[in-house]
């Protein structure tokens, strides 16, 4: 069996700009992408079905026998993952009018749309389970799927000894191997901590969970890190974080706050960069919808900022309540910028210019360069698409 994450749909536009430069099944919520989830649940390879310009770097790949296609935006559960194991072939699992997963084989993949299911025999499915619509839902549902995650992850292993001069209140704890602390405290009776492999928090760090740090990431000294946050892979992060999910490769590295917020891959967070999550007047946060090209009224009190891929702010920045940032941009200079900062934009409060793709490419190069990755030719089309995908949002 082949697990196959789909997202060739309109909805998948209410997750843009995350959703901008990868399958909506890569999204990181709690510890794991959506995806990795799903494999790990059902034991089985899985690959994404997802816009052409993402197939290069997003295969579906080779597929042979029965294939069990999954929505994308979709957090497995016990209930949720038996009923989609006891499909037989021919049979669609529909929540109301909505194709939760079908089962059919490979030959009949390329011919199948998940949204006119003529010929597949529906199953109902009647229980309540997640979905990551908009992008608010990955730091809503964090602290949900750490707990979940991490009884997947752990259960029936145990966790590495960190070194004696740190300091654990609860024993909702886990590290893999190579993790390495000192100094610092950890608070695992709110939620689980999980540690993964290679990865280090330096003296005087401050951990609550729950909380997720992924493989080679940092927590610098003396961080404050406050329940309900994921660091992806390969980060660095200091200062203050809350409720926020950042995907990987990414760095805060300095002081300044991170709350009710998602940050994507390649991102730098500029020294003592701070975002708001809460308005003055105490009323819901909106945010920039792509898919309805207006602005969406989230209905939560606390929402920062949503941060795509490549995106960089400059030291000293200050972001306004709901603030989205899109795929490239980078910002500088004083004053406070904008809510809404289109793809591939270059400045700040004062006004924005287009950031050019081979300005861009430059950069990008040397980060890569710097945590041993290569920009290769796949990025550069899957930017380049982007691009092409954001220009009506580039009015200056």
């Amino acid at each position: 069996m082949h697990v196959v994450l789909f997202d060739k749909a309109d909805w998948r536009a209410g997750l843009y700009p995350l959703a901008l430069t990868r399958p909506v099944a890569d999204l990181r919520v709690g510890i794991l992408t959506i995806a990795e989830k799903w494999g790990k649940w059902l034991n089985a390879p899985f690959s994404f079905l997802s816009e052409n310009y993402l197939a290069e770097k997003f295969p579906l790949g080779s597929l042979a026998g029965d294939v069990l296609l999954v929505k994308g935006n979709c957090c497995p559960d016990d209930r949720l993952v038996d009923a989609i194991a006891a499909l037989r072939v021919g049979q669609a699992l529909m929540a109301g009018d909505q194709c939760i997963a079908v089962c059919t084989d490979a030959e009949s993949l390329p011919q199948l749309n998940p949204l006119s299911l003529s010929g597949y025999l529906p199953v109902a499915y009647r229980y309540d389970f997640v979905q990551i619509n908009y992008p608010e839902d990955l730091f809503m549902n964090n602290g949900q799927q750490i707990h979940i995650d991490f009884q997947l992850i752990t259960k029936g292993r145990s966790s590495a000894v960190l070194a004696d001069s740190n300091r654990f209140l609860g024993d909702n704890f886990f590290a893999e191997e190579g993790a390495k602390a000192e100094f610092a405290t950890f608070n695992s009776t709110k939620g689980p901590i999980y540690l993964g492999k290679n990865s280090e928090v330096w003296e005087g760090s401050l951990i609550r969970g729950a909380f997720a740090l992924g493989e080679g990431s940092q927590i610098k000294m003396g961080a404050k890190i406050y329940s309900n946050v994921t660091v992806g892979p390969y980060s660095r992060v200091g200062g203050e974080l809350n409720t926020c999910v950042i995907w990987g490769r990414s760095s805060k590295g300095h002081d300044g706050y991170l709350g009710s917020a998602v940050m994507g891959e390649w991102c730098n967070w500029g020294a003592d960069t701070n975002n708001s999550n809460l308005k003055n007047n105490y009323k819901s946060v909106r945010l920039y919808d792509y898919g309805k090209s207006e602005y969406r009224d989230t209905g939560l009190q606390f929402c920062g900022t949503i941060m795509a891929d490549h995106a960089k702010c400059a030291i000293n920045t200050a972001f306004n309540t709901g603030t989205v940032v899109g795929v490239g941009a980078s910002i500088f200079g004083a004053g406070v910028p904008p809510t809404f900062i289109p793809d591939f934009s270059w400045g700040g409060s004062e006004g924005f210019a287009t950031y050019q793709l081979d300005k861009l490419f430059e950069t990008a190069a040397l980060v890569y360069q710097r945590r041993d990755c290569t920009f290769d030719e796949i990025e550069k089309r899957l930017l380049n698409s982007v691009f092409e995908l954001t220009k009506n949002h580039r009015n200056f």
